[in-house]
């Protein structure tokens, strides 16, 4: 027995309107993933600046000015050698960040290790070794 046209008119329609709404639906997952890109950005843009108002997972390198974070280690060494959990917690302290935040202290004393690197191959603070891990540090007018 032959198949009815009305039937096989339908079911073509309905594939059609299948295929629709998987298109739809892709488009709709594109729009909110775009929504929420706006939605950071407008958070960046309205953020005040306030170290408590920033996230968790803020991007350390924003959170200081060009060469900041080298200057407050400096001042920090002028007072003796300090490992770089020490400077970790003196720029956090500084900078007004909460102090208790390990996982941002972390990320703090990472992003000095390599500046501080850098300090001791130009000659400007020297690295006195470790102490239980941690690299000790100590500035180079301290060892004159």
């Amino acid at each position: 027995m032959a198949e009815i046209r009305t039937v096989t008119t339908l079911r073509t329609k309905r594939d059609e309107i299948i295929a629709s709404i998987r298109l739809y639906e892709r488009q709709l997952e594109q729009a909110r993933a775009d929504l929420a890109h706006i939605n950071a950005a407008i958070r960046i843009f309205e953020a005040s600046g306030d170290a408590k108002d920033m996230p968790r997972y803020v991007d350390v390198h924003r959170l200081f000015k060009r060469g900041e974070p080298m200057e407050l280690c400096k001042a920090a060494l002028a007072g003796g050698p300090k490992t770089t959990r020490e400077l970790a917690l003196y720029v956090m302290q500084a900078k007004g960040l909460d102090t208790d935040d390990k996982v941002l202290a972390k990320g703090i004393g990472s992003r000095l290790i390599h500046a501080l690197r850098m300090q001791a191959s130009r000659g400007k603070i020297v690295q006195d070794g470790k102490s239980r891990g941690v690299s000790v540090w100590r500035s180079q007018i301290n060892n004159l």
